[in-house]
């Protein structure tokens, strides 16, 4: 059977640990050429770093060390990555961070950190990728894809965390915007909204009570895996999905159903 990523070239931002992981990690077994961008290289689950199991499975893949909130970063990202690769089929804007504060806790410095690498870092990202991406020739239709990492909090509220949930209100918006611009370009955009998924992070994420409720409040009857939303994304990275733009993937478990 065919590899459903083969031949194609993909950055992957965050791409060293949890849902980024998983994506780079399935693209690559789908055959696609990964690039790998994030802060530093070990993932926070502990074990061999992406680029590694990608290595040992016959992958290819590089690392780029990359500040998402730095233009300057992801410009030298997308440069490195057309060098060597050519072109650039699927750009991934993953990354992301948060401060767990309402408003009233809300720092300024807090506010501006979230704000630089959840939307500003996503922003980044979708423009240098467009810019690269309507110089290339079309390969089934599509001369580029955009999945961005959104959130089920980017559609509800996202309680004690208000950066985080204005963050991702955001990638959902600049996603359809670019998808209605950039349609004639043949540029696809979307974005997936995951719901709670375990990641083995620790801190706020791991949090026993958190997990607990959203245990209660997820009508199926698991928590989700990175592996949930690397599924997702694979689809909307292939030439399967090429007629979907503009479109926020749900991948929650049915909690926004229920």
């Amino acid at each position: 059977m065919s590899k459903v990523l083969a031949d194609k070239t993909a950055i992957v931002t965050g791409a060293s640990s949890g849902i980024g992981r998983a994506i780079a990690l399935s693209f690559a077994g789908e055959g696609a050429r990964v690039v790998l961008a994030d802060l530093t290289e070990q993932p926070v689950e502990g074990g061999e770093t992406t680029l590694e199991l990608i290595e040992r499975c016959g992958g290819t893949a590089f690392f780029q060390r990359t500040d998402v909130g730095s233009a300057r970063d992801i410009d030298d990202l997308v440069a490195r990555t057309v060098s060597v690769h050519g072109r650039l089929d699927v750009m991934v804007n993953n990354a992301a961070t948060y401060s767990s504060t309402a408003l009233l806790e809300t720092s300024p410095e807090q506010w501006h950190r979230v704000l630089e690498v959840n939307l500003a870092g996503m922003f980044y990202g979708c423009q240098r990728a467009v810019r690269q991406m309507i110089t290339q020739e079309p390969r089934a239709e599509a001369r580029g894809r955009l999945i961005n990492i959104a959130s089920q909090h980017g559609i509800i509220a996202c309680p004690g965390d208000l950066p985080y949930g204005v963050t991702k209100a955001g990638a959902i918006y600049l996603t359809r915007q670019i998808a209605v611009d950039y349609a004639p370009h043949l540029i696809v955009c979307n974005a997936i909204s995951p719901g709670k998924i375990v990641t083995g992070a620790p801190g706020v994420a791991a949090d026993p009570a958190r997990l607990d409720y959203a245990r209660r409040r997820t009508p199926w009857p698991r928590l989700g895996k990175p592996e949930d939303v690397a599924r997702a994304a694979v689809f909307l990275a292939s030439d399967q999905a090429t007629y979907i733009t503009g479109a926020n993937l749900v991948v929650d478990g049915g909690w926004l159903a229920g």
